[in-house]
This record gives C-alpha cells, structure tokens and sequence, in this order.
C-alpha cells in the first residue's frame, strides 16, 4: 500500500522568508510556486537520492496552528550527522535534540527550523543498504 513518501509538506508564516531559507539549506531554487504571479503560497523543491518533494506551504492553509515544535519528524539520511546537525543550526535552526547514537551505526539529531517545522537527520545503515541495492 505505501510506496514511498510523495510530498513532505512544511508550513511557514513568513513564506519569503522560508524559501529563502530552504533555497540556502538545499542549495537549490525550488522548481514550482503557486500562485506564479503575486505572492507564492507554496513552493516545491525535489532532493535527495530519491529526489523527495519537499513542499512549504503558506501557514494559513495549515489545518493546525503552526509554529510551535511539535508532530511527527522525518529524518534525513546524510552521510554526516555532526556536520548536518552543526550546518542546520549555522542556518538559525534552534536544536531540538543533539547528535544521539541509536546503537549499531545509526545516529539521529533533530532541529526545530525558523518555521517552527521539526526536522530530522540520521546516519542509517538500513538506508544505505537500500539506496545501494537500487542503484546497483
């Protein structure tokens, strides 16, 4: 039934801001806006090895008050969690949880961005496996 994430949508209420954050975070411009005249209420970069759909959309489409840490993380595969951890937080991510081994390879660290949206990343030898597996 699942396939794999399609979309991670963030929320912002300051959306110039956010896609000026994410644009320095990704490297990327994002490759979709709407609306394409006037003020972006969402903004669409792709990323990673699997070229996720990473989605800020403006805060007043949220369907619950934002701003404030709090739901479900998704965590980030990368190669260097400390590095990860330490890039986030030069960018004005206020930490949530520090660099934390999870035992045999795995390591986790968490962030809350400007936003108020929490991010995760993690060293993830299952993650490794499976990218390797797929590209050959």
């Amino acid at each position: 039934m699942f396939r794999g994430p399609a979309t991670l949508n963030l929320y912002a209420a300051d959306m110039p801001a956010a896609i000026a954050w994410y644009t320095e975070l990704f490297g990327i411009e994002p490759y979709f806006r709407r609306p394409e005249d006037g003020p972006t209420a969402y903004a669409e970069w792709r990323i990673g090895d699997l070229q996720t759909e990473v989605g800020i959309i403006d805060a007043t489409w949220a369907p619950y008050p934002v701003g404030s840490a709090s739901g479900a993380v998704l965590h980030w595969a990368v190669d260097d969690v400390e590095a990860a951890y330490a890039r986030l937080l030069d960018l004005g991510a206020a930490p949530v949880q520090g660099p934390t081994p999870r035992g045999e390879g795995f390591v986790t660290a968490s962030v809350c961005d400007p936003f108020g949206n929490v991010l995760g990343v993690m060293t993830n030898p299952h993650y490794d496996q499976q990218h390797a597996d797929l590209v050959g």
